[in-house]
């Protein structure tokens, strides 16, 4: 028993995440925290929605609507659709809380009486046609450092590179388009991050069992020239967080809010208070100050390798410049890119299937299983819906749907709706339960080290032990000469479908529970003694043939799906 805080990378508000972000953060982050609670470990996941900054403010300008009112109904949006793909979320906060915002402005006290803040005049680009200034996402421009010609002015979302929007070429409004631009001064206050370097680095040298992925990226920011900077954590916006100093006016703020950088991802301790607040739990602060009992949970973070350097560095520097006892992550989970259909995903340019959209279409295993199962852990990775319709197929249809289908029809026509009692197990099921032993403890290594691909790997595995047995022992031909050896294998199968109910749980939760049902039990308890829950459907129990467990994708429903989805979302 452990107690395990789990935080996915907290999607902006601006728009419907598409199949990317959610394989990058939201869905194996699910699969850990559905995995360990099946475990009997105590689990306190978290995701909210990031509110603030321009990408709010321009996508709520462009629906016409107020920018609360937008936020509110985006985030009962993402929150129904984070519900229909089963993201177990223990709560789904928001970063526009009166909890973030209490907690933003006492960390920016904090950190200013620690001496990590100080007050800087800098030159911001100005739009005499929107008569304001433009931080980060109002500009756009091309890319100094690969030429992408839309690039934004706080990062390009071409080659990832972090940009200030006076490094942008031939820049423009994002408000109006207009390229009548000028610099003018203004004051900001900025995190001392840079002089953190040291300890930043030990703290990452202590992290030798961190993903090369989430390491490498951290020392390029923490090592380059243009890394590890001191960085603004003010703007010049009306949506945001007032800029104060705990709850004291900040002499010279007036009128600013915080950088969306700086408290979104504050947001994750808030959420917690959130989650107290909403009456779904008791006593964040054991979850998230060492002083308070945290010092026992194991802290994970699921990203996208662009959320890296953030995570790694600026947040760190964050609760560590505070000088309280807060808790810090002890392992970072991150992933590469999938790219569609030989192009990028793109919720700025609306290219690719969204997650409405993949909804409206099929339920949320058939992309659960296939996403998880394709998880760009070491490199990136790309959906193309003819991999999409052959690995659904095989996997869920022909392997494990087949098999729940044939084990549940042959046992109907031939002893009823009922486990039957006659024979015993012979060699071939010794032998499957001698497979099956070592695969489900591979299995469970894979989980507990979030090798979400190895996982899949070993659960396709597992499920294939089940045809094999099938096709080997042939009850179907053993009971013409021994009906009581036909029925002890079709015993053993039926207690195998609800192992791979279990089994399956984390990753196609929906199945799960129709597997589950079909074979009349509540007992989802874990196989740590193979023979043992290979017997706990015992002689006489009920059961029924379940409906059709996975539908296979047709030629003609690929094809409509991939012209439909070869554009870009209006």
């Amino acid at each position: 028993m452990a107690r395990h805080l789990i935080t996915s990378a907290i999607p902006y508000i601006n728009g419907i995440k598409h199949l990317g972000n959610l394989v990058g953060s939201q869905l194996p982050a699910d699969l850990y925290a559905r995995y360990l609670r099946q475990r009997g470990h105590e689990v306190l996941f978290l995701c909210a929605t990031d509110e603030h900054g321009t990408p709010a403010e321009l996508a709520a300008a462009k629906a016409g609507k107020p920018v609360t009112e937008f936020c509110a109904e985006m985030h009962a949006v993402q929150a129904g659709i984070a519900e229909g793909f089963r993201l177990s979320f223990d709560h789904f906060g928001r970063s526009s809380s009166p909890q973030n915002h209490a907690l933003t402005q006492h960390f920016a006290g904090r950190l200013a009486d620690q001496g990590m803040i100080r007050e800087v005049s800098e030159k911001q680009v100005y739009s005499n046609a929107d008569g304001r200034f433009l931080p980060d996402r109002y500009i756009e421009g091309t890319c100094p450092n690969c030429g992408y010609d839309k690039a934004r002015g706080d990062q390009c979302e071409n080659c990832t590179k972090q940009l200030d929007p006076t490094d942008l070429i031939n820049p423009r409004s994002a408000i109006s388009g207009s390229t009548d631009l000028e610099v003018r001064e203004t004051k900001h206050l900025y995190l001392m991050q840079s002089g953190m370097r040291g300890q930043l680095n030990d703290w990452i040298d202590s992290k030798a069992d961190w993903p090369i992925l989430t390491t490498s990226i951290a020392r390029k920011w923490l090592n380059d020239g243009d890394g590890l900077q001191d960085r603004g954590i003010t703007r010049d916006l009306d949506w945001g967080i007032p800029v104060r100093r705990g709850s004291e006016d900040w002499p010279g703020m007036e009128g600013k809010v915080f950088y969306v950088w700086f408290d979104a991802p504050i947001e994750y301790i808030a959420c917690a208070g959130e989650w107290v607040e909403a009456g779904k739990g008791t006593d964040w602060e054991r979850w998230w100050r060492t002083d308070k009992g945290a010092d026992d949970v194991r802290y994970t973070q699921f990203m996208g390798k662009d959320n890296v350097p953030f995570h790694t560095l600026s947040f760190p520097a964050t609760i560590l410049g505070s000088g309280e006892p807060w808790k810090l992550v002890d392992y970072i989970k991150s992933f590469n890119y999938l790219n569609y259909d030989g192009g990028q995903f793109s919720t700025s340019q609306g290219r690719g299937v969204f997650m409405d959209q993949a909804l409206e279409i099929l339920g949320a295993d058939y992309w659960r299983w296939w996403l998880l199962s394709h998880a760009p852990e070491t490199s990136d990775a790309e959906f193309t819906w003819e991999n999409f319709q052959a690995d659904v197929n095989k996997d869920l249809a022909d392997i494990l749907g087949n098999f729940v289908s044939r084990v549940t029809k042959f046992c109907r026509s031939k002893f009823g709706e009922a486990v039957p009692a006659e024979g015993s197990f012979g060699p071939e099921e010794e032998a499957l339960i001698e497979t099956l032993t070592p695969r489900i403890r591979a299995y469970e290594a894979h989980m507990e080290a979030m090798e979400v691909r190895k996982s899949a790997n070993e659960l396709r595995a597992i499920w294939t032990i089940g045809n094999e047995y099938l096709q080997s022992v042939a009850p179907w031909s053993v009971f013409k000469e021994d009906p009581d050896r036909a029925a002890a294998q079709i015993r053993l199968a039926l207690n195998l479908i609800r192992v791979y109910a279990v089994l399956s749980k984390p990753f196609i939760p929906d199945a799960a529970a129709s597997m589950l049902a079909s074979m009349k039990t509540t007992d989802d308890s874990w196989p740590d003694d193979v023979p043992a829950a290979l017997t706990a459907l015992p002689a006489g129990h009920v059961f029924e043939v379940p409906e059709v467990l996975f539908a296979k994708i047709t030629d003609d429903e690929r094809e409509d799906w991939q012209a439909r989805f070869s554009g870009v979302r209006d």
